[in-house]
């Protein structure tokens, strides 16, 4: 009885930080509408760094060249690639004059390290503002560029985009990673929203060339391989410096992992850089995570023995409703409305994925850019 005591006024201490997070939080986002802002035309440097992505340089490249946008170059970044990703980047920049290929030679040193080709290939873009994409990206419109560079101000010179997954029909797993998706997108853009900013996405990022610079590149981090994209941010985001960028033509459409052991991975090493995030960052993150996972851990518990059920139920609802409010208005946002029904167990199944990724990498490091 005493165990159940505790478990009981643990829960409702629980709810409680859920609730403060999705309604003094997320909601600055959730329920946020994108502003019109006027375009600004400035020149841009699209930087996409690859690594034997010959196939969706091919697919997806001609779709940033029909960008209607006046002005922008495209950095192609050859990060010694063994298939035919230099070939296809040669016959673009032979047809269209504003691109500039960078080969990244490697070194001992700096052997298979992403931030290394991503330096050279900043260091070689010619313009002050600078877009970062992946090679497997789609931009949402043709407007992808506009809508980003309209972000852009005297006193903003970071920008955190989108970056979402291609929809897969009759899968588990594509609905499961467009949510874990969907969640770090509501946590970056409400944290940033809020003044906090924590991260970006390489997928859809923009900040200005003297960002890098004025923080020496990536020189803390460099001898973690992965968090080119939110590890950076980390470090040079801050409350006035930081907009975001959410209108539907904004977004760029990645392809998703196709199975579970992909996944996995890709994950480890997405989490493994988090353990770098600056204190108040991790505390805030870790405390979303342990709550999340005591919400349905005790909630269980109380079910099962019935313990003050008929406290337990209502603010077990209460706590789904709020999260169904928030999560609703975000999926519609963000175009994943189709996930709504299927929220709760979505959310269930990534505690428990995050759980085991976090336990595996506490055993052994991820592999990273090869």
């Amino acid at each position: 009885m005493v165990l159940l005591n505790i478990a009981y006024y643990t829960f409702i201490i629980v709810v409680s930080i859920q609730l403060i997070y999705y309604l003094f939080l997320f909601s600055k986002f959730a329920f946020l509408n994108p502003k019109h802002k006027t375009q600004k035309n400035i020149a841009l440097s699209i930087l996409i760094c690859a690594k034997n992505e010959a196939k969706n340089l091919k697919n997806y490249l001609p779709h940033i060249l029909n960008q209607e946008y006046p002005d922008f170059e495209i950095i192609l970044i050859n990060d010694n690639s063994h298939d035919k990703t230099l070939d296809i980047m040669e016959d673009f920049a032979a047809k269209h004059r504003n691109i500039k290929i960078v080969n990244v030679i490697p070194t001992e040193t700096f052997y298979g390290n992403k931030k290394y080709a991503l330096t050279l290939g900043i260091k070689a873009a010619k313009n002050e503002y600078l877009v970062f994409t992946d090679a497997d990206c789609k931009p949402n419109s043709n407007h992808w560029l506009k809508e980003i560079s309209t972000n852009f101000s005297n006193t903003k010179s970071i920008v955190l985009g989108y970056g979402a997954y291609a929809k897969i029909k009759n899968s588990f797993l594509n609905k499961l990673i467009r949510f874990e998706t969907l969640l770090t997108a509501l946590q970056y853009f409400s944290y940033a929203k809020s003044g906090i900013p924590f991260m970006g996405v390489g997928r859809n990022l923009a900040y200005k060339k003297e960002v890098f610079f004025n923080a020496n590149g990536f020189i803390n981090h460099m001898q973690i391989r992965s968090g080119d994209d939110d590890l950076f941010i980390n470090q040079v985001a801050n409350t006035k410096n930081t907009s975001i960028c959410f209108t539907k033509e904004s977004f760029t459409i990645s392809n998703p992992k196709t199975t579970f052991k992909d996944w996995i991975l890709q994950k480890r090493r997405h989490v493994s850089t988090a353990n770098y995030y600056k204190a108040g960052h991790k505390i805030l993150l870790a405390l979303f995570y342990i709550s999340q996972f005591l919400f349905y851990t005790l909630a269980i518990t109380l079910f099962i023995t019935t313990y003050a059920w008929q406290i337990v139920l209502p603010i077990f609802i209460l706590r789904l409703i709020v999260f169904y409010i928030v999560f609703g208005k975000t999926s519609k946002k963000l175009e994943e409305k189709d996930l709504i029904i299927f929220l709760p167990f979505l959310e269930i199944f990534l505690i428990g994925m995050q759980l085991v990724i976090f336990i595996i990498n506490f055993i052994a490091k991820p592999k990273y850019w090869k």
